[in-house]
Formats: structure tokens, C-alpha cells, sequence
């Protein structure tokens, strides 16, 4: 056996921002250096950011990502980290053809490269391209063909990028048939409910599969509707835990392995290169209807004399609330200091979706750059506004009260020349008042606008356009309401575990949901109660179940055909909608392209 240190840096890139990645890189790197690592891993796509989705057609964009990692390599170099292996994701073009697909020489690869003694010294291109889900990989990349095996002080490594772990064969089955000691997959997987549990079982799965240890580093970190749980973690060959980085943070995980030696298992055989920079090249079958080249670099080929190892790090995993709260949170603050903007604003109404954003805004970016603002109607119950005021003083946001109804007024008197405003009309007058002052307030102080739309609404159209939906960045509407009740609660509990004053008033929590635009209005006027139409909408949106298995998985045939309804007419209102991180399996968006004229209704049958 050899000893090897390895080094996993799960950082939190910006999509363009090339110089300020390699900057991320080049600190992270002086770190491992000076924990001892002799390898450190960096994310997918590390030195553009990720997902960098068209920019990948344009040239000039592949040329800055191609160039950045040439002097990224002479930097560290400089910065004495040459005689570490650096191993970081880049945007690279391809050399050769790809008649597989039908794309000629100089497409974009999703690549990776290896950086040692100042030179770029070997290369990977993703193999297995997703093109599902949020994932366009196959409009934007070309596959690689080649398995680079790097002997790094007499330990063999393979490379692979995030989907090569997903899908059989490939770069999996050319690992176990090289021999390689240690697979190393760097990964940009976004977080979904439950997703992380997947990965540990997939690791492990591929670990055994590829009769070596794993070690899976990921992104961290919000980048426009995608949000990166980090939570990097290692295997060793027979699948079990070794290490774990902590989720939603920025970490370097170092961890100290035993694994075999070069050539010493039965698959090993290397051709005879020993010195440093030497390659070997031979062809192996893939067992995915393709054959990849096996390129072998040698780095440092003798093993490390012995050296007492550090205790592995294990961190725990939050509670499925206290990570889905922190998912939020993570996504609202990088969008909103990625985009520029310092501060945030939002109407509070003193119900429970505006009462969790407005929480996790404050724990986003602070409650002095938390502007919130009541924009009470002559519909707006006395409770409300005082509910909104005691969130405000619990959470010390920046608070104004602004009514409205005069300048509601003013609109119905204008619009009676044109034979006035009645009804849902009237109601949705209200909505656009609000937001136009949200947006004028946004205009005038540079506030990006939150909305408080959570995905039970977006999903039944239970919103009005330009008035709750307008805004820049909406935190929850990937979050059904009854998970936004969940939240609350979660939220409360952990602050009185800590001693504090819980942040959403319980009055709030437990009064009946309301958009207070007619006189005692409720939700349960116009839609299903919400513990009845979540688990509908769940299987109707996430799932794709048709009326037939709605009804058969036992949903009441009335409330499956208003929802179904309900759900389609409005596609045209969610396409107009604000971004907003996706952390279920199926966000509206990316997730989910239905058209928006369709005549295809899920209709009863005759």
C-alpha cells in the first residue's frame, strides 16, 4: 500500500468571473499546500463557474477558459504550489472530430486538466453528457474518448466529471480495467430534497464497481436558479464512508488515504513508463457501446516515505428542514451579491409566505439591508398589519407602512370611463398597486424586489401578474405551502434552542391563509385545502402523472380535475415569473418546458 494525501476544495465560483475562480483556486491551494496535500480537486467547471450554459457557443469565451488555465498553472507554480497536483474543472475545445455525434474538431468540452510544475499536464473531457432535468449538456458539448491515469507518488488516479458517476459504463468500467487506486470526480450536482442520500449510495456503488476508492469532490454555493450543496465526501474501495465535507459552506476537506500500489493488482499492468512526464497510451472497451484511450502520466512515480496520518473529517448532515431552509438561504444571499445588489425589499403582509421570506432574507444578508414594507388595502385585516409590524421589530428589518387604498381609488376612478373595475378585476388592481410601488421603491434605491409566491400558488395560478409576481428573486417558489409552514415552525424551534426570540410571530403561522383582497376572503374560497392539493401537485407537476394515475394512486377525481385545470392555464403566468432556486426534483422552469399554447387538456373521460 502507499500513503496519499488528497485535498477536496468545494469553493463557490461565479458563472464569467474567470479571474476571480483562479483566484479562488491559487488561495484554496496555498491552503492544501500548507496542510501537507500532495493532490487537491476542485469543482466542475471550476474556472468559468457553473452552469455557464450559452456562453459556451462562443469562442472567445472557450479561448479566455483555455488561456485562464495556462496561467493559472505558471501562477501556482510561482506561488510555490508547483509539486502539488492540481486537479480543476474548465471550459476546453475539442482537438479532434466527434463522429459519434456529428460535431467537427473545435467543439466545447467539459473538461478538466491536471496543473503540476507550472504546465497544464493532462486533460479530461466529460464522457458521459446528461440532457435531462436542468441539464443541456448535449446542446452545449461534445464527449471525450480518452481515460487520463495519473501516478502520483506511486499511486494510480483516475479522473472523472460529475455524470461519469450517474451512468454505467464509460469512465467507470476503464477505471476498475486500468487499475487505477483512486478515482477522483469532480462534480457541479445541484441540491434537490433528499439528493445527497442518492450520492452516498451512487459512490458507493462506483467504488465497488470500480474496485477502487472514490473521492467525490462537489460545488458549493447559489448561481441564478441552481443552488450547490457542496457536501464532498470520500469512499474507500469497498464503498464505506471515509470523509465528509459539511453542506452549504465553503470547506476544504483534507484526508489522508491507504491505497495500492501502482501494478500491484492483477489489472495494473503499465507499460514501463516511469519518469516524470512519461505517457502511455492504449485503447480499452468501455462497455458503453464505446472505446476509450487510456493515457498514462507519471508525475512522481515512487511512493511517499511514511508519514503519520490525520483523523478523518466526517461531517454531519443537517435535518431535511434545517437543509432545505439553508438551501434558501445560500441561493437568496449569492444571488443577491453576485447580481450587485446590497440590500433587498419586499411587501409584508403579515401572512406566512412573506413572514419566511423576509426570515430568510434577514438570515441571507442581514436585517439593516432588509427593507420590508405593509401595503395594507381597505381589505386588510387590523392583524395583519400588526403581525407584519412585530416580525419587523422581532427580526429589526428597515419597515415602512404604506397604504394603498387611496391610490387603488384613484385607478377605479380612472378605470370608470372604461366602464369600471369589479370582481377578480378589482382584487388584482390591489396586487398591481403593490407592485408597482415595490418596483418604484426598487427604481428609485437600487432594492432588488423579492416575491413571496410559494410553488402551490405558481403552480394553480394563485397569483396576479405584475403585482405579487413582480419582483427579481423569488426564494420560495420551488417550497409547496405546506413545506412553508414546515419552515416557519423549523425556523422558530431552532432560534428558541439557541435562547432567542423565535423570528415569525406563531399568530402568523396559525391564522388561515389569505390574500385579503374581498371582504373575508380565504384560499379554501377558490382552491382545495393545501394538505389536500400539495400531494396533488406534487404528483400531477414532479411526477407527470396523467388524470388516470392521479385517480388511481387515490386522489379525489373532483379536486385531481380543478387541479389538472388549474395548473394548465396557468403556464403562461409562470413563464413570466421571477427566478428562484430549485431544490425539489422538478422546479417550474428548466425542470419543467410544457408550451404554453396546447390544446392537450387531461380531460375526463365521456
Amino acid at each position: 500500500m502507499a500513503q496519499l494525501r488528497i485535498a477536496l476544495a468545494q469553493v463557490d465560483t461565479t458563472v464569467g468571473d474567470l479571474a476571480g475562480n483562479a483566484d479562488l483556486v491559487s488561495t484554496w491551494t496555498k491552503r492544501a499546500v500548507a496542510d501537507g496535500a500532495h493532490l487537491i480537486a476542485f469543482g466542475e467547471l471550476t474556472l468559468t463557474g457553473y452552469p455557464p450554459e450559452d456562453l459556451v457557443l462562443r469562442r472567445s469565451f472557450v479561448a479566455a477558459s483555455q488561456r485562464a488555465l495556462v496561467a493559472l498553472a505558471r501562477r501556482l507554480a510561482e506561488e510555490g504550489c508547483g509539486e502539488i497536483a492540481v486537479v480543476v474543472g474548465y471550459l476546453d475545445a475539442s482537438a479532434q472530430p466527434a463522429p459519434n455525434v456529428g460535431r467537427p474538431a473545435g467543439e466545447p468540452q467539459n473538461a478538466a486538466a491536471v496543473l503540476w510544475g507550472g504546465e497544464v499536464v493532462a486533460r479530461y473531457a466529460k464522457h458521459h453528457l446528461p440532457n435531462y432535468g436542468v441539464f443541456d449538456e448535449f446542446r452545449y458539448f461534445v464527449p471525450g474518448m480518452a481515460f487520463p491515469v495519473l501516478r502520483l507518488h506511486g499511486i494510480d488516479v483516475g479522473l472523472t466529471i460529475c455524470e461519469d458517476l450517474w451512468q454505467q459504463g464509460g469512465p467507470i468500467t476503464v477505471a476498475r480495467r486500468s487499475g487505477v487506486g483512486l478515482v477522483l470526480c469532480i462534480n457541479g450536482s445541484p441540491y434537490e430534497q433528499g439528493k445527497s442520500f442518492q450520492r452516498d449510495a451512487l459512490c458507493a456503488e462506483r467504488a465497488r464497481e470500480a474496485a477502487a476508492a472514490l473521492a467525490y469532490v462537489n460545488l458549493v454555493g447559489g448561481q441564478d436558479e441552481l443552488v450547490f450543496d457542496g457536501d464532498s465526501l470520500v469512499v474507500d474501495a469497498a464503498g464505506e464512508l471515509v470523509a465528509r465535507a459539511p453542506v452549504f459552506s465553503e470547506a476544504l476537506l483534507i484526508t489522508d488515504l491507504d491505497l495500492p500500489a501502482a501494478g500491484s493488482g492483477p489489472a495494473r499492468a503499465v507499460s514501463g513508463a516511469v519518469d516524470a512526464g512519461a505517457v502511455d497510451a492504449g485503447a480499452v472497451d468501455a462497455e458503453d457501446g464505446t472505446t476509450m484511450t487510456v493515457t498514462r502520466t507519471v508525475l512522481a512515480a515512487e511512493p511517499l516515505a511514511p508519514f503519520a496520518p490525520l483523523p478523518p473529517v466526517v461531517a454531519d448532515r443537517p435535518e431535511p428542514a434545517g437543509e432545505l431552509y439553508t438551501a434558501l438561504v445560500t441561493a437568496t444571499r449569492d444571488y443577491i451579491r453576485k447580481n450587485g445588489f446590497s440590500s433587498v425589499a419586499l411587501g409584508l403582509s403579515g401572512g406566512i409566505d412573506s413572514a419566511l421570506v423576509a426570515t430568510i432574507a434577514v438570515d441571507a444578508i442581514g436585517a439593516d439591508a432588509v427593507h420590508t414594507v405593509a401595503l395594507p388595502s381597505g381589505y386588510s385585516s387590523g392583524h395583519s398589519v400588526t403581525d407584519a409590524a412585530e416580525l419587523a421589530r422581532r427580526q429589526g428589518t428597515r419597515h415602512a407602512v404604506v397604504p394603498i387604498e387611496p391610490i387603488a381609488a384613484a385607478f377605479r376612478a380612472a378605470a370608470a370611463a372604461l366602464g369600471g373595475l369589479h370582481g377578480l378585476a378589482d382584487e388584482n388592481l390591489q396586487a398591481r398597486v403593490r407592485g408597482t410601488l415595490l418596483m418604484a421603491l426598487s427604481n428609485q434605491h437600487g432594492h432588488l424586489i423579492l416575491t413571496t409566491g410559494n410553488k402551490s400558488e405558481l403552480a394553480t395560478g394563485f397569483s396576479t401578474l405584475y403585482g405579487d409576481s413582480a419582483g427579481g428573486y423569488a426564494p420560495i417558489k420551488d417550497v409547496s405551502k405546506t413545506r412553508v409552514w414546515g419552515l416557519a415552525r423549523w425556523r422558530n424551534a431552532a432560534a428558541e434552542k439557541r435562547g432567542e426570540v423565535p423570528p415569525i410571530p406563531e399568530e402568523i403561522i396559525v391564522k388561515a391563509p389569505s390574500a385579503e383582497l374581498a371582504p373575508g376572503q380565504l384560499d379554501s374560497d377558490r382552491l382545495p385545502d393545501y394538505g389536500i392539493l400539495d400531494p396533488v401537485l406534487d404528483d400531477y407537476v414532479s411526477h407527470d402523472r396523467g388524470r388516470a394515475e392521479l385517480i388511481a394512486a387515490g386522489h379525489d377525481p373532483a379536486v385531481v380535475d380543478k387541479v389538472i385545470r388549474l395548473v394548465d392555464l396557468a403556464e403562461y403566468k409562470r413563464r413570466q415569473n421571477p427566478p428562484g432556486p430549485k431544490v425539489t426534483s422538478k422546479a417550474f422552469g428548466r425542470d419543467r418546458r410544457l408550451p404554453i399554447t396546447s390544446r392537450w387538456r387531461e380531460n375526463p373521460p365521456a
